[in-house]
């Protein structure tokens, strides 16, 4: 193998292992976001449990307030994600422009040799 394959290889493997970052941290972010739709989904379901029995609309202010909470907790949970996905992005698109660089300056040096 030349030199210049291994260089390409280096960078394609820089690449790839950057985007299963991202695919990894997108993941994180999806689940996050299905923790917020289900305390959503419990939160409906417990006011409507609290309208049908009386007794049980007695809790049902203290739950909301638990459930407020724990919706903070996962809403900001999904807002650190975003932002680390944001840059998991941005390392990626630099990481794709040194690659493309890397192989037009090896391209370059291969048609001069």
């Amino acid at each position: 193998m030349k030199w210049t394959d291994s260089l390409i290889k280096l960078a394609s493997y820089e690449v790839e292992v950057l985007q299963k970052r991202l695919s990894e941290v997108v993941d994180r972010r999806i689940q996050a976001e299905m923790r917020l739709v289900m305390l959503e989904a419990e939160g409906e379901s417990e006011a409507q449990h609290a309208r049908r029995h009386p007794e049980a609309a007695r809790y049902h202010t203290a739950f909301v307030e638990g459930l407020r909470a724990r919706k903070a907790i996962a809403q900001g949970e999904i807002d650190r994600i975003r932002l680390e996905e944001a840059g998991a992005r941005d390392v990626l698109a630099v990481a794709f422009e040194e690659q493309k660089s890397t192989n037009r300056w090896l391209k370059a040096i291969v048609l001069i040799a």
